[in-house]
């Protein structure tokens, strides 16, 4: 599936500021920074080691960085032998495959480049136009979006951050989730965007609602108006 369900992205981004905020702790940075320089993967007492410090705060704070997964933790002998008497394995620290990131404001970059390259690589198989497919395949990611998550128009936008409000009968989106590339390719990534909505009020089941193209400067090209 392209996108996750409402609670798990509202997890997923409680779970990378927290992540974030961990490597805040000077000491706790040092580590995770000496860790990812490393060609393998480091154990405790190389760490502590390596920094100076004693080994018990070392193993604390890279313990609290694969808490956060920001480190990954696996283990392995250093001995070289196996089976009986070869001792137990170490447990070792080293970057973490999880990627994670925090924007202020909201932002779908990564969305948008799945929707592109799916777009793309559809037309180069079928002949199909590639802007043609792009706006089916956002509508019908956008259909599934609003099928999976019966939580209102509202709240569904609000979670993918495009900051809904109302102006009288219109939902004006204060924020673009795709705005960089809104700004230097608007006539590609607006079009995606405007039947990415169209497919979640389809897929919302919100009929009295339309989606529409209304450039504002500071706002999402598109905006929610009352069904003509």
């Amino acid at each position: 599936m392209l996108v996750d369900t409402p609670k798990e992205v509202h997890d997923a981004a409680v779970s990378a500021v927290s992540a974030i905020a961990a490597l805040d702790e000077p000491t706790r940075r040092r580590l995770y920074d000496h860790v990812v320089r490393q060609p393998g993967p480091v154990s405790r007492d190389e760490a502590a080691a390596a920094l100076g410090l004693p080994r018990k705060t070392a193993a604390f704070h890279l313990d609290r960085l694969a808490d956060e997964s920001l480190l990954d933790v696996v283990y392995e002998r250093r001995s070289g032998r196996s089976g009986p008497g070869a001792g137990r394995p170490a447990k070792l620290y080293r970057r973490s495959a999880k990627e994670i990131a925090v924007s202020l404001p909201d932002r779908r970059y990564e969305l948008a480049g799945r929707l592109l390259a799916q777009a793309v690589e559809e037309s180069d198989a079928t002949g199909e136009p590639v802007r043609t497919v792009l706006h089916r395949k956002a509508e019908e990611l956008g259909t599934h979006l609003g099928e999976q998550n019966r939580t209102g128009v509202f709240d569904l936008l609000e979670r993918y951050g495009f900051e809904p409000h109302r102006e009288g009968e219109d939902i004006v989106l204060a924020n673009c989730p795709f705005d960089a590339l809104a700004r230097e390719h608007t006539r590609t990534v607006c079009g995606m965007n405007l039947h990415l909505l169209r497919g979640v009020l389809s897929g919302l089941g919100e009929a009295g609602i339309e989606a529409r193209l209304a450039p504002s400067p500071g706002r999402c090209c598109v905006r929610l108006q009352p069904a003509t």
